[in-house]
């Protein structure tokens, strides 16, 4: 018996396997959408963190700059999103009332605007917040400066681990939600001896 060569052997691809490829190709497909996706949020929330840092160094200047009334910059409540300073800043006596309350207005997004002319916001639901950590005593032989914490607080994109930092808790839903940043401030007592 004698074998006749085959001339065709491998003359094309099998169906089986143009559908593996086209199984292996959708695959890689939705693995780079949801790289994409990841990225975007990523990305968003890279923003918002760097917008909260602008904010934050902006009420640290402000303390800095009327170290004398440090204490009138603290906060009850959190500033920003939902609180009750005035649309208006323009109407308070400059210092320490005028500060916090463009403070506020710049939580909210005033420098964010839409089309439409409304608000947007750089963070989402961004607040802020003044803590005295140590109160200044210019008693001699002591003299301790004040210490205060300026927070910028705002929702993030996704969940992680909660901040230990007080602002805005309980204000995101889930407190893994709240994104927070802070800076501490110290005011000295050059005069105390």
């Amino acid at each position: 018996m004698t074998r006749v060569p085959r001339l065709h052997a491998s003359a094309g691809l099998s169906l089986v396997e143009v559908l593996v490829t086209v199984v292996v190709l959708a695959f890689g497909l939705l693995g780079i959408a949801a790289l994409q996706a990841k990225m975007q949020v990523g990305s968003i929330e890279s923003y918002q963190r760097a917008q909260a840092v602008v904010l934050l160094d902006d009420m640290r200047a402000r303390v800095l700059g009327n170290p004398v009334h440090a204490a009138d910059y603290l906060t009850s409540t959190p500033l920003g999103t939902g609180d009750t300073q005035p649309a208006d800043c323009t109407s308070l006596a400059i210092g320490s009332a005028r500060d916090v309350c463009e403070w506020s207005q710049e939580l909210k997004g005033a420098a964010e605007q839409t089309a439409s002319g409304t608000n947007s916001g750089a963070m989402i639901g961004a607040r802020g917040c003044v803590e005295q950590l140590q109160a200044p005593d210019p008693t001699a032989g002591v003299c301790q400066p004040g210490i205060y914490r300026v927070t910028v607080a705002w929702q993030g994109m996704h969940e992680t681990r909660a901040s230990p930092l007080a602002c805005g808790k309980d204000l995101y839903g889930p407190d893994a939600n709240r994104r927070a940043i802070a800076v501490q401030v110290t005011i000295g007592l050059p005069s105390c001896s």
